[in-house]
């Protein structure tokens, strides 16, 4: 049975989401909280959905379908009532507006941030179990689940060696709401690489009693969960949430500009010399396409978009203006839909691209973005990474100007034929998720939990 207690008094569902992005900073990981919420206030428009969070200011301004759970704070739902409603409205209507334009208006890159970030997963080197234990002490599970009727972990690519701290943070969730009987589910998800120890045991004790997993590729994640004894029934391949935030934002002709975005973090390491030839390689093409370099933003962190992908404008003969701080995940969904091909070491800007019917090259020099870039092949028809939409470099290749700029020319000229084929990917992907969504509304219908069915064929939303 759902739990017992879930409920706010007034007979009023309550749903709690988890997140890889508690400091709202990445508009890849804000798109899927925004599909998340708006389909779930969908099913049940006076639920009280609370999303998990550090920063419960910008979430008001950013999402204001969702109520904030403060996660440092115990986890707590606020205030109900009349209380509750002049609470949110401060927040929807003034505040939570206020403290984004504050926070876009006066930050610079604060490398305090990624220093916090960089403590919580400065035991990601190894993957020793001496290595977990020097893992920052995790919090208790928030107090909000104790009345939820629902807990959602939505997509995102923190369940790896990469993002342990979170990965632990969400696993402890998901236990928590089984041992109490209350639906537990996982949305849009991409798994590993995985390879600690520590992480491994918990996955295995943990993802075995979720009620459903969504994936967001198909090519590496169902054999992982597999061999952590994850019932295949359980399991199901539905993409990734932002698909139908950017395809909804499609163009019906196609773009003209190069995209760009280069990412280098701790995660993601990119030699000075790839770093170089990729700003050589798109502004020598951009030249002799006769188009516009478009820089494209989707992180703030520590301005790790930013402050490496603007430099590589420089010299360049048309550019377009770069978004500001306070632009949205629609602000840069816009801008991706005016390019005919975008070159990214960001997955989600890839997402958006081929979600619109627009090809990209993908340049990684991680396995974790080799996992994330060739699932998302993959789910658009080209798993090789070489056929398809998305094309994938490698970074330390030999000749990295050769592959760049064969890429690059390859997919502007097919980009006109890729259009359609692309976008029909992007709707089967829509039509799996919504039929994923379909056996989580049964979970608390009648607040029964019932086992996994198998899955609801697909209806195309055109």
């Amino acid at each position: 049975m759902a739990n017992a207690g879930a409920g706010d008094g007034a007979g009023r569902l309550r749903v709690l989401v988890d997140n890889g992005e508690y400091w709202l900073r990445n508009r890849g990981d804000i798109a899927m909280m925004v599909m998340t919420v708006e389909r779930l206030r969908n099913r049940w428009p006076q639920a009280r959905i609370g999303m998990l969070t550090d920063q419960p200011r910008i979430l008001r301004g950013l999402l204001p379908q969702a109520e904030p759970v403060v996660a440092h704070e115990g986890g707590h739902w606020g205030s109900g009532g009349f209380a509750g409603r002049v609470d949110e409205a401060a927040g929807v209507h003034v505040l939570g507006p206020a403290a984004v334009r504050w926070r876009a208006v006066t930050e610079v890159p604060k490398h305090h941030l990624r220093g916090v970030r960089d403590r919580v997963r400065a035991f990601a080197g190894s993957a020793s179990p001496e290595a977990h234990s020097g893992m920052p002490e995790l919090p208790p599970v928030p107090a909000a689940l104790d009345t939820a009727g629902l807990v959602v972990a939505q997509g995102g690519g923190y369940m790896t060696d990469i993002d342990r701290y979170q990965a632990h943070r969400t696993l402890d969730l998901l236990e928590a709401a089984q041992r109490q009987g209350i639906p537990n589910v996982m949305l849009g998800q991409g798994l590993g690489p995985m390879v600690d120890p520590e992480l491994l045991r918990r996955a295995a004790e943990v993802l075995p009693g979720v009620d459903l997993i969504a994936l967001r590729e198909g090519l590496r994640g169902p054999k992982l969960l597999a061999e952590l004894g994850v019932s295949a029934d359980r399991v199901v391949v539905t993409g990734d949430d932002a698909v139908e935030f950017a395809y909804r934002l499609r163009r019906p002709v196609i773009g003209t500009d190069l995209g760009l975005c280069l990412r280098i973090s701790d995660y993601s390491k990119v030699s000075d010399s790839a770093r170089d030839t990729l700003g050589v390689v798109v502004r020598r093409e951009a030249a002799a396409l006769g188009t516009a370099l478009a820089p494209l933003i989707i992180s703030e962190y520590d301005d790790e978009d930013r402050r490496h992908t603007l430099p590589l404008l420089a010299g360049a003969g048309r550019t377009r203006a770069v978004i500001g701080r306070s632009g949205t995940a629609q602000d840069v969904a816009r801008q991706v839909s005016g390019c005919r091909v975008l070159v990214t070491s960001a997955y989600h800007l890839a997402v958006f691209a081929l979600s619109q019917g627009i090809p990209a090259v993908a340049v990684t020099a991680s396995q974790y973005y080799d996992d994330k870039f060739y699932g998302l092949a993959d789910m658009f028809g080209g798993g090789t990474g070489v056929a398809g939409g998305l094309r994938i470099v490698h970074l330390d290749v030999e000749d990295l100007d050769t592959e760049l700029t064969s890429a690059i020319r390859d997919l502007w000229e097919s980009a006109p034929e890729l259009r359609d084929t692309l976008q029909q990917k992007a709707v089967e992907q829509i039509d799996a998720g919504r039929a994923g969504l379909e056996r989580v509304y049964g979970l608390v219908a009648g607040g029964e939990r019932r086992p996994a069915e198998p899955a609801v064929p697909a209806q195309g939303d055109e």
